[in-house]
């Protein structure tokens, strides 16, 4: 290897990656080897320069065999496979690509390009819905990864038998792999950085699928930190577009459509991640009710699996169940029953179809397969969603006594699992229940949270909604201009609030009030979900914020 290649390989692992890229290109003019291509092609790689990179490889590719390297032929194969999968979306050229790096390596003894190739297939195998063949496949290469000293290969294998286990609904055990190989790229330790953004993206993937908002947040940062030192662009964005998802959760709108449009900006060379981007900023426009401009994005990403899940909710806002129905039965039918954290957002909303097209036999059936999604991933979040379908079926079967229950079940768990526009659904299912129960004053109560949240965020059209429930309850529709002394918290709620924000525990309170510390406990768990928060410190700052206390 000669001292140009060698001063290009080093300005890649610094991050440079113009630097890098002319360094390789003076070194092709003087002699064409592998060496100085496989470096201009990752220079080109993580500039987004797909079609220089892709050529630099095959030319790689087409030395290496001329000079018997089958190692290095079926390693550089299966990069070229893997640019066609990822940064081109074309599988059968990718598959072409990957049966040739098998062929080279036939006959050949254990080597680390074994491996890849086995976590790489196994990668496959997970988008294809196949998560068995994945995990057997991963495992395969992770052992030899770990026998033959490769760290970036056992931890990257790692993660793909991982995401493979949280996609079959072992979420513990996957997510446990995902956190042990992501650590393991943060500190430093994959010989090879690309496979440490691979792993970030599988880690924050699977955190989106199964609502792990919590989680998902930590990681962002120290990957977004990561990302920043190396210069690794795609993967700063990347992250973005899943950290925009948490964004919208928590309601903090202005920002998620910041972090949601900085990410779309890899849609054009890298439309797997970049179409995520566009389906979670066309979710975020259906929520503001900008049904239009989240139409007009979603045609921009017609092969995202969230594509047709995001045009269905999109139709039961517009009134048109049957069509939800049309778009997510196809769906269902592909994605196979093992792969339960997929079919979780599909079946979700399939219960509210089904429900507001009368097919309560459909739902119900749907409820359960939602209730072992739930169990398996055990996830907040999950939860939630769960308590809210019961709700809704147990409310069109006429059960609402029944579906009163769950639905307050619904509302507290969105509560302290972060939600806002999930919460104030919720909330005025809720209302709709208790209304036909002639709790009227419960129910306006609850339509009032419901609609200040909505507004808060800038919920448009459900807030309409909200504003016409009140109308017909006969209650004047008050959102942000309401007075916050309409007794959102109860007389003993906010005694208690002020209590809290004096420093007392609940020992102290129940003391003072001479009442049980359970009964204490129990208010405060009211107020926390009335106001949307999950701690003592974040419920007295609201309650002060709303002028309650």
């Amino acid at each position: 290897m000669n001292e140009r290649v060698l001063e290009g390989k080093a300005a890649l692992a610094r991050g440079a990656w113009a630097e890098a890229r002319a360094i390789f290109e003076r070194a092709l003019e003087a002699h064409e080897s592998v060496d100085a291509l496989e470096g201009l092609s990752w220079a080109a790689w993580w500039v987004e320069d797909v079609p220089t990179c892709i050529e630099a490889r095959e030319r790689a590719f087409r030395l290496s065999h001329r000079e018997g390297d089958r190692r290095r032929a079926a390693l550089l194969a299966l990069r070229v496979g893997d640019d066609y999968l990822i940064l081109r979306g074309e599988r059968a050229i990718a598959n072409g690509w990957f049966q040739r790096a098998a062929r080279m390596l036939d006959g050949l003894d254990d080597c680390p390009e074994h491996g890849w190739l086995d976590a790489m297939l196994g990668y496959v195998a997970i988008t294809d819905g196949d998560t068995a063949t994945a995990r057997e496949l991963a495992l395969s290469g992770r052992e030899l990864g770990r026998r033959l000293g490769v760290v970036s290969l056992e931890m990257f294998a790692l993660a793909v038998e991982g995401l493979a286990l949280v996609n079959e609904g072992a979420v513990a055990d996957g997510m446990g792999r995902l956190d042990e190989a992501t650590a393991a790229a943060l500190a430093g330790e994959f010989e090879e950085i690309v496979a440490a953004g691979w792993t970030f993206c599988f880690l924050l993937n699977a955190c989106e699928r199964v609502r792990d908002f919590e989680r998902a947040a930590e990681w962002c940062g120290k990957v977004a930190e990561f990302s920043r030192r190396m210069h690794t662009n795609f993967v700063t964005l990347s992250c973005r577009a899943h950290y925009g998802a948490v964004l919208t959760w928590q309601g903090r709108w202005p920002e998620a459509e910041k972090s949601l449009t900085e990410a779309e900006r890899i849609a054009l060379e890298r439309p797997s991640w970049g179409g995520l981007a566009i389906v979670r900023l066309a979710d975020l426009r259906r929520r503001q009710g900008r049904f239009a401009e989240a139409e007009e994005l979603l045609e921009r990403a017609p092969g995202n699996p969230l594509t047709p899940v995001v045009l269905a909710e999109l139709a039961l806002d517009r009134g048109d169940a049957s069509t939800a129905v049309d778009l997510l039965e196809p769906v269902l039918r592909r994605v196979p029953v093992e792969n339960k954290t997929l079919r979780a957002a599909p079946v979700e909303v399939m219960v509210r179809a089904e429900v507001a097209t009368g097919a309560a036999d459909a739902a119900a059936a749907h409820v359960a397969e939602l209730r072992a999604i739930a169990a398996a991933t055990g996830t907040r979040p999950l939860g939630a969603s769960l308590s809210l379908s019961e709700g809704l079926v147990a409310a069109a079967a006429g059960d609402h006594e029944a579906a009163r229950a769950r639905l307050e079940d619904a509302v507290e768990l969105f509560a302290v699992s972060g939600a806002s526009f999930e919460l104030g659904r919720a909330r005025l299912e809720l209302a709709g229940v208790l209304a036909w129960l002639g709790r009227e004053d419960a129910a306006v109560r609850e339509a009032q949270l419901a609609l200040m949240r909505l507004e808060e965020i800038g919920a448009g059209a459900e807030a309409a909604r909200a504003r016409e429930l009140l109308r017909t309850l006969g209650a004047s529709p008050k959102g942000k201009s309401a007075s916050r002394r309409d007794r959102i918290l109860t007389p003993r709620e906010v005694e208690i609030l002020r209590l809290v924000s004096e420093g007392l525990t609940d020992g102290d309170i129940a003391g003072r009030l001479v009442l049980s510390k359970h009964t204490v406990h129990r208010h405060l768990q009211n107020a926390y979900a009335k106001l949307g928060c999950s701690s003592r410190a974040a419920a007295v700052t609201k309650a002060n914020r709303l002028q309650l206390l």
